[in-house]
């Protein structure tokens, strides 16, 4: 992944920038949690809940910057004509779907 990020940048809007951080710090906050729950020895099931809103906020986040992708960075590449985007797409979608 340290590769794909040294090799291509993406100009986010200072709104998608903010929105982004926001789930995360969001998401971050959770884990924290969750850390906490461990620490204070809290019943296994009520530890698994929580990591199941994770989950489920790292798939939003996920939705969020993929359609955002799309959008921007693999219209504009076809547009400019290049169809390695497609490849490159598919790719991280079979990551995703793991």
């Amino acid at each position: 992944m340290e590769e794909a990020c040294a090799c291509k940048k993406k100009h986010r809007s200072e709104e998608e920038r903010t929105r982004l951080i926001h789930r995360l710090n969001r998401i971050e906050g959770q884990i924290r949690g969750i850390r906490g729950m461990v620490e204070n020895d809290v019943y296994c099931n009520d530890v698994l809940v929580q990591c199941s809103a994770v989950n489920a906020a790292l798939n939003a986040f996920e939705r969020e910057l993929l359609a955002a992708h799309i959008r921007t960075c693999v219209a504009e590449d076809l547009r400019a004509g290049d169809d390695a985007v497609v490849d490159e797409l598919m790719a991280t979608l079979q990551k995703l779907m793991r």
